[in-house]
């Protein structure tokens, strides 16, 4: 059975800051991230507010009071989170960052070991970020109907600016496909996680859940994975994160005429942000995307704006939909 949420965090913290989490009156569902930086106010993200853990237990704006790590907490803290053996986690150290049972990924920062022009390690870590995982199981409820056309499942490109939901829509969306949904049939999903974060995977094992017929590979560049994913594991659908590089849309591309529906997201507000950027001109001009779902860039994470269609232009009925939906 899967420990308290607040349980699965704060034990990766040492004693006296672990006690001081445990009194906190604040809803872990709602706790965002935690900044660890040594010698710096332990600082945090509550649904987007930025606050400080005091020197008594409290969260507070001001850091006048504020409780400060010191670099043996920090070190105890990293011992904790690998399990003694961070040399076990050499590989996603070098990427800077590893994930803990539960889904929640810590981000490193400190001192980089190069060997040539890649980064061999890291050693001397100062910083750690610890962003807490929110799976939010039916937030694509209302937008999955749209998806589908004459019963068949439409490439989707989902639009947004940094940190408003498209990671936890995708998420929500591979889901669904997999296990399938009333009137509609699961479908088998490979999904690259270059970043682990949709899956969440930790020691391999997706801490998220992505449905049944879902196939992770994780901490792989997206470019490489569909090409490896349709290669090995035969996938009706490929979903990525983020994509931007040229190698990526190129792999898309090619995912599409292999016969696989794409499912993807990418750091943009609008449809027309899309035609702008030269790397995505000719797939907007070609007329892939059959689907384009733009989030809002301002109030609850995860709100859809629009759902346009392969033209750009907004598809009907759609806002009516959703203010029925709330």
């Amino acid at each position: 059975m899967r420990m308290d949420r607040r349980e699965e965090v704060i034990r990766i913290f040492p004693k006296t800051i672990r006690e001081m989490l445990r009194k906190l009156k604040v809803d872990f569902g709602q706790v965002q991230e935690f900044r660890v930086r040594v010698g710096e106010p332990l600082l945090i993200v509550v649904d987007n507010r930025e606050l400080c853990l005091s020197s008594d237990g409290r969260l507070e704006r001001e850091t006048g009071r504020a409780y400060r790590v010191s670099a043996a907490e920090l070190r105890e803290t990293l011992e904790y989170m690998s399990d003694y053996s961070l040399y076990a986690y050499e590989e996603e150290v070098r990427q800077g960052f590893l994930t803990i049972p539960g889904g929640h990924r810590i981000g490193l920062a400190g001192k980089t070991v190069m060997e040539g022009k890649t980064i061999r390690t890291m050693k001397g870590i100062s910083s750690l970020n610890v962003r807490l995982a929110h799976q939010i199981c039916g937030c694509a409820n209302a937008v999955l109907p749209y998806l589908y056309e004459g019963g068949r499942l439409l490439d989707t490109l989902i639009l947004s600016p940094p940190r408003c939901g498209k990671t936890t829509l995708l998420r929500d969306l591979v889901r669904q496909i997999s296990d399938g949904t009333k009137g509609r049939r699961g479908m088998t999903v490979g999904v690259v996680d270059e970043r682990s974060e949709l899956g969440a995977c930790c020691q391999g094992i997706p801490q998220n859940d992505l449905g049944m017929r879902t196939d992770v590979l994780d901490g792989c560049p997206k470019a490489v994975g569909m090409m490896m994913l349709i290669r090995s594991m035969a996938p009706e659908v490929i979903a990525v994160d983020e994509i931007g590089g040229v190698s990526d849309l190129e792999a898309v591309v090619y995912a599409m005429n292999c016969g696989c529906t794409v499912l993807a997201t990418v750091h943009g507000s609008s449809w027309e942000d899309i035609r702008r950027k030269p790397s995505f001109a000719r797939l907007a001009a070609e007329q892939r995307f059959g689907r384009y779902v733009v989030l809002h860039g301002w109030g609850k994470a995860g709100q859809v704006s629009v759902i346009c269609g392969t033209d750009g232009k907004p598809l009907p009925g759609y806002g009516r939909m959703m203010e029925e939906t709330g």
